[in-house]
């Protein structure tokens, strides 16, 4: 099941995920109607702040997978903080809480580099440094990376996650990125519209991916490697978005591979430690 299917992440992922694992065994949802070009597996409204909604959904088609993307975006968590903290953090525990309760295989979750302030390092940014985000969005993906800790530390529920940078897609309209700007751009030519961008012709942004082996790579190509490597090497679906396992946290693109299978101790239990 995919939480935020409609967005820009989510529409790319049901695609994909529908063409390896056959349309009925994708579970789409969302609050906003599903555009044709994710094909015909079932959707459903969800407002992921409702528990009993999703878990009547998780009943219904007995989910044992949850891609959570539900989220209120950076540029637009500014305007609404209420709303950001609700979404983002209610949304999330409500998914852990029924990975709990239900037993469920695992739950993949992205978070940002939103996470970092000004006070982390620019190049190569270890896995463990100060994460003193200056936005809301960051703020909620720094509590929700300790809550997915918490609910594998205490509970075992298996999360994995990637620190994701700006992640783009033509599928669904801009959603309040700080990167949609480029979205934008391409709806606008669509259209046949004017668009005027905010950056200077001289303004760069950094997509790299942390960590030495992708240091000079795309992020998105670098993913989409990885995660083929992954699904290669495990013989399953279900590490399409090549994410860590077990509870790791990673930083753009590497996966953390730990904890597979073997006995745990307290501190390989600690969530996102560099190995």
């Amino acid at each position: 099941m995919i939480t935020g299917a409609c967005g820009q992440l989510g529409s790319e992922l049901t695609v994909k995920l529908r063409n390896i694992l056959g349309d009925e065994n994708v579970v789409a949802t969302d609050i906003t109607e599903p555009n044709t070009q994710m094909g015909e597996g079932p959707f459903e409204y969800l407002d992921v702040t409702d528990k009993s909604g999703l878990e009547s959904v998780v009943d219904k088609y007995e989910v044992n997978i949850i891609y959570h993307l539900a989220a209120l975006l950076s540029a637009n968590a500014e305007k609404n903080i209420d709303l950001a903290w609700k979404l983002n953090m209610v949304g999330l525990l409500n998914v852990l809480k029924v990975a709990r309760d239900k037993k469920l295989d695992r739950i993949f979750w992205p978070s940002s580099i939103a996470v970092f302030g000004p006070d982390a390092p620019k190049v190569k940014t270890p896995q463990t440094t100060p994460t003193n985000p200056t936005t809301v969005y960051g703020i909620t993906k720094v509590a929700g990376e300790q809550w997915c800790a918490y609910f594998h530390r205490k509970y075992d529920v298996d999360v994995r996650s990637l620190r994701y940078p700006g992640l783009i897609g033509y599928k669904s309209l801009p959603g309040g990125g700080t990167t949609d700007y480029a979205v934008d751009i391409y709806h606008k030519a669509l259209a046949g519209e004017k668009f005027s961008c905010f950056l200077e012709r001289d303004c760069a942004l950094r997509q790299e991916a942390a960590g030495p082996e992708l240091d000079r790579g795309n992020v998105s190509l670098a993913c989409r490697a990885v995660a083929h490597d992954e699904t290669q090497a495990a013989g399953r679906d279900a590490a399409l978005v090549g994410m860590g396992h077990h509870g790791g946290i990673e930083n753009g693109g590497r996966l953390q591979r730990v904890f597979a299978g073997e006995e745990r101790t307290d501190e390989q239990l600690s969530f996102a430690r560099e190995r």
